[in-house]
């Protein structure tokens, strides 16, 4: 893999050592027939849309938005010809409103952008009139009285393209990817061919693929994450069918279509796999019934590289092919790994799937980062549950406690490697913030705290503990670490959303969101009328259930940090909201806590009057 030195020469990595026929597929919007690309298409694709660019007068250093709701094979191949000419890409959600369009575009300054359907378009034409730099918009499939981004190719300048690839250094920018903004307004990364090429070389054996084997790509390729990991699909020559998380679940759904060896995920797809396999669980009765909590009982003291012998591993055969197979054909039937990121995995999640021959792991970086810092792998020691795996080579990781108060061998989490970005896009203040120079080495500080745990062969696991930036601190100047509480309950299924709140309060409360099915479920086994989840969260019997909840969780932490109050919220947490709100989330999940404490200020200040 010496000649990839630039993300682009992936493809063309794949075109000499294992070329494919159907190197991208997708379905056609609307319909149910896979289209593909072979390796030589793509190449050629990307070569005639960077001749197109090259027409709109785009150069080096100029910036193009690139927008979709569903992943596809037009995004990647704009994404290689925008490389192969150095022009930087903005991957932008496609579920921001059009303020953040205006915000980003602007910030960034960018002079196109290339989106797909239903309303983007109306979203960036309406954002364009307060953004100077922006020139036109073009669509990814053919929309009347709009512009289609297949007639920009242009295959009379393929030479020129081919010369100006050759200049692309290892050191350019390749994009900026704007930070989904829990604290403010989104920055942009600035990153560079070194720091996704260094990624890909570190972490592709670790994909439990070979070439020809079929991938699914669903999270957001405006995340570093999924856009990075399809950089290594190319160089492995995976076959990548591209989707959307909407069109996995199903008989008719991609799942079942593409079967797939592999692909990566955010825990909370796992959790709701895990949930509709433990409600197809409540439904059967009798001896069915029992067998399948039977088997779901025996992953209770699973872990990685667990070997059974004698009558557990009879037990084991048994509910493999009883119960287990099944949950696997539910996923496909040929999963041989999942990588999951971007937020924290339930244990009891990872635990579950990895004994149904489900292997799950948990991998750990930042949008600044890459992503990759560490990650737990597949190879027999590799792996050590509960905690993010090991640092991937060339990554250096430092438990900072220099800044602040914290447990016993916990700290803020400092990385440094050829993976940390050149800084943040006209953010100096911010740079000045995020890196800090010891002994001569500038280390990024990810705002993460942890500690490292000793795991298989003496080696050192990172555990991640909270956010520091999330650290509350009560009235008695006792931190709490939100994070892990609110991880611990949301394994009941009672449970969609919690935000645990007590800064500067003489307790520590939470504010809990009922995930709508499973208390309409709970409530009809329970003989409780189910009106409206407004109605139902008043009920005595349902506060006393989540009171159960409460109990039941909060012995497993210290008392400062145990739930004293809770309030039900009847509604949805989103990260988009229609009623154009606020939302309590970002894209990619995570909490906005600020937003989350101003929108039910009176129901926190009601658990402490």
């Amino acid at each position: 893999m010496q000649n990839i030195t630039r993300a682009f020469d992936t493809i063309f990595y794949q075109q000499k050592n294992f070329p494919l026929k159907e190197a991208f597929s997708h379905r056609l919007p609307g319909s149910d027939k896979w289209t593909s690309y072979s390796t030589e298409q793509i190449i050629r694709s990307s070569q005639k849309m960077a001749g197109g660019l090259l027409n709109l007068g785009l150069q080096k250093g100029d910036k193009i938005a690139l927008i979709s709701y569903t992943n596809r094979p037009e995004w990647t191949i704009m994404d290689l010809a925008a490389q192969q000419l150095g022009i930087i890409t903005v991957p932008v959600y496609p579920t921001i409103s059009s303020s953040d369009y205006d915000y980003i575009f602007n910030d960034a300054e960018v002079k196109y952008a290339f989106v797909g359907t239903n309303d983007l378009y109306d979203k960036v034409i309406k954002a364009k009139a307060n953004i100077s730099t922006l020139e036109d918009i073009y669509t990814f499939d053919r929309q009347t009285g709009r512009k289609y981004y297949e007639d920009l190719m242009d295959e009379s300048r393929l030479a020129e393209v081919a010369k100006i690839a050759d200049t692309i250094q290892p050191d350019d920018i390749i994009t900026f990817i704007y930070t989904s903004g829990t604290t403010g307004n989104p920055k942009g990364v600035v990153l560079t061919h070194n720091n996704l090429v260094h990624i890909i070389k570190s972490t592709i054996d670790l994909l439990p693929t070979k070439p020809g084997n079929q991938v699914l790509s669903f999270l957001p390729m405006c995340h570093i994450f999924e856009r990075t990991v399809s950089y290594s699909y190319m160089a492995k020559s995976a076959k990548v069918y591209f989707t959307g998380t909407n069109n996995l679940g199903g008989p008719e759904g991609d799942l079942q279509a593409v079967k797939p060896y592999f692909f990566t995920t955010v825990p909370r797809l796992l959790e709701k796999v895990y949930e509709k396999i433990y409600n197809t669980g409540l439904a059967l009765t009798g001896f069915k019934k029992k067998l399948f909590f039977w088997a779901l009982s025996l992953t209770d003291d699973y872990v990685y590289d667990k070997k059974y012998t004698g009558l557990a591993r009879i037990k084991q055969s048994i509910a493999d092919k009883l119960i287990y197979s099944k949950w696997r054909d539910a996923l496909g039937g040929n999963v041989n790994g999942i990588v999951t990121g971007a937020a924290p995995c339930p244990v009891k999640i990872m635990r579950v799937f990895s004994a149904a021959g489900i292997p799950i792991r948990e991998g750990y970086g930042l949008t600044e980062t890459s992503p990759s810092l560490t990650i737990n792998t597949y190879e027999p020691g590799g792996a050590l549950m509960g905690t993010v795996g090991r640092p991937i080579e060339g990554v250096d990781i430092l438990i900072d406690r220099s800044e602040g108060e914290y447990r016993a061998g916990e700290g803020e989490i400092l990385a440094f490697g050829p993976n940390i970005m050149q800084g943040y896009y006209n953010k100096p203040k911010k740079n000045a913030e995020v890196f800090k120079d010891i002994d001569g080495k500038v280390w990024f500080k990810t705002g993460d705290i942890g500690k490292m745990v000793k795991g298989p062969g003496g080696h050192d696991f990172l555990k991640i503990t909270d956010r520091k930036k999330e650290l509350l601190k009560t009235s008695g100047g006792k931190y709490v670490a939100p994070a892990p509480i609110e991880n611990k309950f949301k394994e009941d299924f009672l449970i969609e959303h919690m935000m645990v709140v007590g800064e500067k309060r003489k307790f520590v409360s939470a504010v809990l969101v009922p995930s709508a099915q499973a208390l309409q479920d709970w409530c009809k086994e329970n003989g409780i009328p189910f009106t409206s989840l407004a109605e139902v969260c008043k009920n005595d019997k349902v506060i006393a259930r989540y009171q159960e909840i409460i109990d039941q969780f909060n012995p497993l932490f210290s008392h400062i940090e145990q739930i004293k109050k809770f309030t039900l919220l009847p509604i949805t947490w989103d990260a988009v909201k229609e009623d154009g709100s606020k939302p309590e989330l970002t894209p990619t999940m995570k909490l906005k806590r600020r937003v989350v404490r101003e929108k039910f200020e009176k129901e926190i200040n009601a658990m402490y009057s």
